[in-house]
């Protein structure tokens, strides 16, 4: 981060960046579906089955920068499931040909093709992680995915750093039996040292008017921390209900508009936009489970970015009875544990889910190469393992009547 001087014309420039946060949806897509010629895969697929008692739907936004096309592929892979839709897009850092690139990556896998539920975001727009840009950026994806199903549930937001440490049969088992309407968000209304030090400065993301990612720019200025609302704080990555993203996309209440106006100049937006306006939405604020489901290991004192994760986390990891974890390096040694361990996933294949019978080996072995799903294929059962009773005693911990209400929004 830069700081500079501003003069009085920053409450224009406020105004300004707020508005092009709220500009049109891009419709540039490098599509991962089928084409005309990509009918006949020999798949026997039944209908999507929508019910209080079958699976949820699953929206991912994956997200990254230059050099991370890779990266997010294999996280594409290891979170795969054809009942969900997946959004992926890299930012100003990387090339027009590594966009590409990933396109023709998934445009290759002859199960995205077949089920059509895997896009790449063509647009080419700078991201800063430490500004109000990449809460444009999710916002974003969170619109497209709107737009391009009517049929998930849940909104989920990985960086290509992710990884999962369950399979999707363990996650869509346990929310299988959640209520659709609850919002796992990690919040606080103790802001502490961030009141001065986030919220009271004033900053401008050039992120959202250039073309290439830049650092953010901090005014010498300062302003009075908000008395028309609440501010809450806590982790970046959320997993949202439909209802309430369609509340901050399309919503009629102008709440969610009126606080993108004032996080356009707050530094790390993303750990507070979507808190601040859930804890301020009286038909929302009891609709949170106070956690992220991410299992993340921070230095002491913490600093900017958690720590990268290793083979010394694994069993630390496997305990916390989290989804996902993060950060991590590309190829650590540690994600080929996951894969072989936990996800059951071959190299260069998909996670291991019940939906594809010919995961099944005559040796007892479960594994997948990629397009050995020829026929059997049924997208409405799930099969869990044990990490889904880990996850499942975790949730109704969180869940519970005592656990719930002390865990909500205090307003």
């Amino acid at each position: 981060m830069r700081l500079l001087k501003f003069s009085p014309w920053i409450g224009i420039l406020v105004f300004a960046v707020a508005a092009f946060i709220l500009g049109v949806i891009s419709h540039s897509f490098l599509r991962g579906g089928a084409s005309v010629a990509d009918q006949n895969l020999g798949l026997v697929v039944g209908p999507l089955l929508k019910g209080p008692a079958d699976p949820p739907v699953f929206a991912y936004w994956i997200s990254g920068t230059g050099d991370e096309g890779q990266k997010m592929l294999r996280l594409l892979k290891a979170v795969y499931h054809p009942r969900n839709r997946y959004v992926l897009h890299l930012d100003a850092g990387s090339s027009a040909l590594e966009r590409i690139n990933l396109a023709h990556s998934i445009q290759s896998e002859r199960l995205f093709r077949a089920f059509r539920n895997v896009d790449v975001i063509g647009q080419n727009y700078a991201v800063d992680r430490t500004g109000p840009s990449i809460l444009s950026a999710t916002l974003h994806g969170a619109a497209v995915l709107l737009r391009l199903s009517a049929d998930w549930d849940w909104f989920i937001t990985l960086s290509s750093s992710d990884y999962p440490i369950m399979t999707q049969d363990d996650l869509l088992h346990v929310f299988t039996s959640l209520p659709r309407n609850l919002n796992f968000i990690d919040h606080t209304s103790d802001l502490g040292w961030k009141e001065y030090d986030r919220f009271d400065k004033i900053v401008v993301d050039p992120s959202l008017y250039m073309d290439k990612n830049s650092q953010l720019l901090i005014s010498s200025g300062t302003r009075k921390t908000p008395d028309a609302f609440k501010i809450f704080t806590g982790s970046p990555w959320v997993i949202l209900s439909r209802a309430f993203v369609e509340h901050c996309i399309h919503g009629s209440d102008n709440l969610p508009r009126k606080l993108l106006m004032y996080f356009a100049n707050v530094a790390y937006s993303m750990e507070s936009y979507f808190q601040t306006v859930i804890c301020n939405s009286p038909e929302f604020q009891n609709t949170t489970v106070n956690t992220d489901l991410r299992y993340i290991v921070w230095d002491n004192p913490p600093g900017l970015e958690p720590l990268f994760l290793n083979q010394s986390y694994y069993k630390a990891m496997i305990k916390s009875r989290a989804a996902f974890a993060r950060r991590f390096m590309e190829d650590d040694p540690v994600l080929k544990k996951v894969d072989k361990k936990i996800l059951k996933r071959a190299q260069n294949g998909v996670g291991f889910g019940q939906w594809c019978s010919a995961q099944l080996k005559n040796n007892g072995e479960k594994t997948l190469k990629g397009d050995t799903c020829s026929s059997g294929v049924d997208i409405n059962t799930v099969k869990p393992s044990p990490s889904a009773a880990r996850l499942k005693s975790l949730v109704l911990e969180l869940i519970s009547e005592e656990s719930l209400f002390s865990n909500q929004c205090k307003v």
